[in-house]
């Protein structure tokens, strides 16, 4: 009986299909401009997609690093907040959109280069190369 015949699916990574991924930009180090209010709320939503630390400063001229992992729009800047994981802090911050003077995008991001066609493109070069028993393993974390 073969997996087809008791109801399961083999399923062949050389000719399976694969569809396009999202592109992501590379954002590692972009200090963006922050003139308009239009500019702040679309800075925050690429922050917000951002898979490495931001730094932001408040205009009061303090300053925070870590892990955006919130936001939520309201009809104006002062009512739109972000909120983050700072760095050297288990502790959550909520900052006002229009508290930001400015936004760096200063971590590494842990997600550039981990696409699955990325994946795809090791294991080819792997299988080209002979190799048996492919396996792929995570980096280690920082």
């Amino acid at each position: 009986m073969t997996g087809k015949e008791a109801g399961h699916v083999s399923v062949n990574p050389d000719v399976q299909e694969v569809a396009a991924g999202r592109e992501r930009e590379n954002l590692e180090g972009w200090i963006p401009a922050l003139a308009s209010d239009e500019e702040i709320r679309l800075a925050l939503e690429k922050a917000f997609d951002y898979r490495g630390d931001v730094t932001i400063v408040r205009k009061d001229g303090s300053k925070i690093e870590g892990y955006l992992f919130d936001r939520r729009s309201g009809k104006t800047l002062a009512d739109s907040l972000v909120r983050l994981i700072p760095k050297d802090s288990n502790q959550k911050i909520a900052v006002a959109y229009g508290d930001i003077a400015s936004l760096n995008f200063s971590g590494r991001d842990t997600a550039a280069g981990k696409s699955f066609e990325a994946w795809m493109k090791k294991y080819a070069e792997k299988k080209a190369a002979g190799e048996k028993n492919i396996a792929l393993h995570p980096e280690a974390l920082d």
